[in-house]
């Protein structure tokens, strides 16, 4: 182990002996499960770890409660797309029920076509997202917007040809 190695070992290891707690107790509020947050908990010390400027904290807990707050953010999100997407499959009737294994493949594709989605501007996300799942008519999407139907269309251009290099076709 190298010397940068070994200070930024111990400095994580400090960290972790000094705030662990703290943090999951924050993260338990903040989720209402124990399990969570103790998995989040453990994220957010994973992620440290990749930051090497680690051992001139000067305000730790305001550093772990920021990147706790990121992960948990993402983690927020990913449970209101898999609820919505459960809630779709329970309107399915019993037959059309994708099998576990569909279902897993089916939830990793939703959320790397959300991750995807976030690196469009704010207006064309927010275009794709009322045109496939609610439905609405681009002349809606402009008037909801404040836009024009021909840039409606060019954020769904920008949107569609996103969504097919995720599955690879470009």
């Amino acid at each position: 182990m190298a010397v940068g190695e070994t200070t930024l070992h111990q400095a994580v290891h400090t960290l972790y002996s000094a705030h662990h707690g703290w943090l999951l107790n924050l993260l338990s509020r903040k989720t209402g499960c124990v399990a969570h947050a103790a998995d989040l908990t453990q994220d957010t010390f994973v992620r440290i770890m990749l930051k090497p400027e680690l051992e001139a904290l000067r305000e730790p807990r305001a550093f772990l409660a920021t990147v706790a707050n990121g992960i948990l953010v993402n983690w927020y999100r990913r449970q209101t797309l898999e609820r919505a997407y459960l809630e779709a499959l329970a309107q399915l009737p019993e037959p059309e029920t994708p099998a576990p294994e569909q279902r897993l493949a089916l939830l990793e594709t939703l959320y790397e076509i959300d991750a995807a989605l976030d690196s469009l501007p704010a207006k064309a996300k927010h275009a794709f997202l009322l045109s496939q799942i609610e439905g609405r008519r681009y002349s809606e999407i402009a008037r909801l917007l404040e836009v024009s139907e021909i840039t409606v269309k060019r954020y769904m251009k920008q949107a569609f040809r996103l969504c097919l290099e995720i599955n690879g076709w470009q």
